[in-house]
């Protein structure tokens, strides 16, 4: 039996279409693929686009998408926080191939809004239990031995309006708070290396140069495993919204440890208890206690299309698309199920699979109109299964906003369209 949303302050998911989250939907059905072709473009004709010269190379000396790419953007939600300096915009998801996410389209999450940094006047302090206590330009950072991987970058409140009940219609919404670039930089350990740790320095406190000053505490171990400090992304300088000129890297764990606009790192013997690591980015369970230090981001998977921004079009074959990532490790499997998981299919995934990054996931499948309830559920390298919201609730209970991994379900209707539904 699936339930329809719960009201959202005074919206429900339904009148929800008439604001914010409605703009997926529309463009989608907007989009170059559902628009009805000019017959004149089509064969034999000569196309109007044909007989006349194009722009030529100074167009655009930054290169853009194409105006009939116009409504693929970040997107975010006016009544979900009090100000755009402290707020998040979402990464449409629905809209992306392969597994690489465009630096404009990545999410953004901000405490304190963008600082312009210029980079010339750009520091990383290094202090604490270390024993040289060094300061160092960005300059001295890319005098460091280069690395380049691939990443996820996700939100620990990625999906948490929906642990309650399914309200945000739409993929973008419900699952944007995630992005995947690859990171250039210098590892920490080799800058740890340079400083020279004490003994007994077990912690790393990462403070950002935002108005929010923003900081947390790191394990040493996390530190020296593969933490990185990142200049650029995708081959080019770090975006100001992704922390220009540097940033912290964190694999596989929470995005609030990723510390934009890194100004410092403090070594020391015990976690800092932060503001952002007590009061907020913890877990909140059903006797009222939280609990704290729940870094990794476990397996997660999302099906792209159909999804409620991309209804199905027409009846015959199609191609279900999903992304899958684990903070665990590599996505071993995704399995789908289009009938609300009584039967399961095992997707194809497309390489290459990498740790800690999304993997694209695809299946092709026969749509005769009927009512479907499509799910993914992820297993990574570890054997850790994604969980449905039932096995989280019975655990965390009903108060939680953070990692919320759950399997999630698109019911498709039989006219195609598609809405976020949560089956009880």
């Amino acid at each position: 039996m699936t339930k329809k949303g719960q009201q959202a302050g005074s919206l429900s998911r339904r009148s929800l279409l008439g604001g914010a989250a409605a703009i997926g939907t529309t463009a989608a059905l907007k989009s170059a693929g559902a628009l009805e072709a000019n017959p004149a473009n089509l064969p034999p004709n000569v196309s109007e686009w044909t007989p006349y010269l194009g722009a030529g190379v100074d167009a655009n000396p930054y290169g853009v998408p194409s105006e009939f790419e116009s409504h693929v953007v970040r997107r975010s939600v006016e009544w979900l926080t009090a100000s755009t300096e402290s707020s998040v915009n979402f990464t449409p998801l629905q809209d992306l191939e392969g597994f690489v996410t465009p630096n404009g389209l990545c999410f953004e999450r901000h405490h304190g809004g963008v600082p312009e940094v210029n980079p010339v006047d750009y520091r990383l302090m290094i202090n604490g239990l270390v024993d040289r206590e060094l300061i160092f330009t960005l300059d001295d950072l890319k005098r460091f031995p280069q690395t380049n991987r691939f990443h996820f970058l996700e939100c620990a409140a990625n999906g948490g309006m929906e642990w309650r009940g399914a309200q945000l219609n739409g993929c973008q919404y419900t699952f944007g708070m995630v992005h995947n670039v690859q990171y250039t930089g210098v590892k920490l350990s080799d800058i740890c290396r340079e400083v020279g740790i004490k003994p007994e320095a077990s912690w790393v406190m990462a403070e950002g140069g935002d108005s929010a000053g923003m900081n947390r505490s790191i394990p040493i171990e996390k530190i020296l495993d593969d933490c990185m400090i990142a200049y650029a992304m995708n081959g080019e300088a770090l975006r100001p919204e992704q922390g220009y000129p540097a940033r912290l890297v964190v694999p596989g764990w929470e995005g609030n440890m990723w510390v934009k606009w890194i100004r410092r790192l403090e070594f020391g013997d015990m976690p800092y208890m932060a503001r952002e690591e007590t009061s907020k980015y913890t877990d909140l369970m059903e006797d009222g206690k939280a609990r704290m230090f729940t870094w990794v981001m476990d397996a997660k998977s999302v099906v792209t299309s159909p999804c409620p921004e991309k209804a199905l079009m027409s009846k015959g074959t199609q191609l279900l698309r999903g992304l899958a990532w684990s903070g665990r490790g590599k996505i071993d499997r995704v399995d789908v199920s289009l009938d609300g998981g009584k039967n399961w299919q095992t997707a194809e995934l497309h390489g290459p699979v990498m740790d800690k990054c999304l993997t694209r996931f695809t299946l092709p499948f026969e749509w005769n109109g009927e009512e479907l309830l499509v799910q993914s559920r992820a297993m990574d390298e570890t054997g850790y299964v994604q969980p449905t919201i039932g096995e989280l609730q019975k655990v965390r209970g009903l108060n939680s906003i953070y990692h919320n991994n759950a399997i999630a379900t698109w019911q498709v209707h039989a006219d195609g369209s598609v809405d976020n539904v949560r089956l009880g």
